[in-house]
């Protein structure tokens, strides 16, 4: 069996002053904090969440 493509993305921006749906994405992707890293799994609604958040995140990995 193949393993899963993940994408490791990391937050480097604030959530202060941004919409609150874009605060719920950065939740969503397992990040609160500045330079908080999270591990996902590369699918498309996980590409589709950090292209919305692409001005306060960056893709550290990808594997």
């Amino acid at each position: 069996m193949a393993e899963k493509k993940t994408v490791t993305v990391q937050q480097t921006g604030s959530p202060l002053r941004r919409p609150a749906d874009q605060r719920a994405t950065l939740v969503g992707l397992g990040l609160n904090k500045i330079n908080r890293r999270s591990t996902l799994e590369d699918t498309p609604a996980i590409r589709g969440m950090i292209r919305k958040v692409n001005h306060l995140v960056r893709v550290v990995d990808e594997a």
